[in-house]
């Protein structure tokens, strides 16, 4: 079904479709499933449905029919869903602002499986050489889709500001959809900050965890987040973090990475250097290594993930005293 346009026939369809599973707990994913699929849910009797609140702030290029979406889940907040999960705690404080009903509203932080994430030296070395980028060579990399979001043109002042300030003996890869050639306002922000020939664009990639193990550190320079699972990502396999504090990104760095306010290129250039300099030190670097994994394995481990998810939907259950 369209974003942008209701469809009878597809509402008729999932109304049977959810009558014909005799589900007991209905978990909708983000803004446009939670308002359809929680309504439609509600309508064809279910009696336990859980939303999930997937990002923080929106921007103004986001789609008109978003921000009314998002508007009208917060009145129906108050009497559809019996729980919202969202993935951070500063979206429930950004949702509560804009009318959601927090009482109702639990934090689950996003999982990762450590057995596929992990520290892979040999197929970091693969990538460094398909990058042509020595084992000596400085590899800043940022994984993410060419999105307002992401602010990439924030990181590319900050790359400008890092040249200006004698640090040139580095090559930064951007990996993710539109972060190609093709892309001619990319193009012409990298030409207009003059880092065109230090910058190496993948595009989209299926091999993540081969990209992060090629990197000395992973920068994520965006002005809205809610948990950025591409630095879980990178931490997972030993590479520090530099961030943006929005949505829950410090939180989940904590203090293995650096931290810098958001659409402040100086502030992230003096990150940049600084982690450039502390990681060539091998027992700097190793520990930040070590720490990086072990955070995540802490505290957002997939297993952990799950349990969290069946602990709400079963108290969801109890709750209702009944199965919907």
């Amino acid at each position: 079904m369209s974003p942008t346009r209701i469809s009878i026939g597809k509402l008729i369809k999932l109304y049977r479709l959810i009558c014909e599973i005799k589900a007991d707990v209905i978990q909708t994913w983000m803004y446009h499933a939670d308002l359809v699929g929680g309504v439609v849910a509600r309508i064809a009797g279910k009696k336990n449905v859980v939303w999930g609140v997937r990002a923080s702030n929106l921007v103004s290029q986001n789609h008109r029919m978003t921000f009314f979406v998002r508007w009208l889940c917060a009145r129906l907040s108050h009497i559809v869903p019996d729980k919202i999960i969202t993935n951070s705690r500063a979206a429930v404080a950004i949702h509560a602002s804009l009318g959601y009903n927090e009482r109702k509203m639990e934090v689950v932080y996003n999982g990762f499986d450590l057995d596929v994430l992990k520290p892979d030296p040999l197929a970091g070395a693969q990538i460094r050489s398909e990058l042509g980028v020595d084992s000596n060579g400085f590899l800043l990399g940022m994984v993410a889709r060419w999105d307002p979001h992401k602010d990439h043109s924030n990181l590319f002042t900050a790359l400008s500001l890092l040249c200006r300030s004698g640090f040139y003996d580095w090559t930064c890869v951007l990996v993710g959809s539109d972060m190609t050639e093709q892309n001619e306002v990319l193009m012409n922000l990298l030409v207009k900050h003059g880092v065109r020939e230090k910058i190496i664009l993948l595009g989209p990639r299926q091999d993540i965890g081969s990209v992060m193990n090629a990197l000395d550190v992973h920068v994520l320079s965006s002005v809205s987040e809610a948990f950025p699972n591409v630095v879980a990502e990178a931490m997972a396999c030993e590479i520090p973090c530099i961030v943006t504090d929005v949505g829950d990104s410090a939180c989940l760095v904590g203090e293995t990475g650096w931290v810098v306010p958001h659409s402040d290129p100086l502030a992230l250039s003096e990150a940049l250097a600084s982690a450039m300099t502390l990681l060539k030190e091998p027992a700097a670097r190793s520990e930040r290594k070590r720490i990086s994994r072990e955070r995540v394995f802490e505290n957002f481990s997939l297993s952990r993930m799950l349990c969290c998810y069946s602990d709400i939907w079963g108290k969801t259950l109890s709750g209702s005293g009944r199965k919907s």
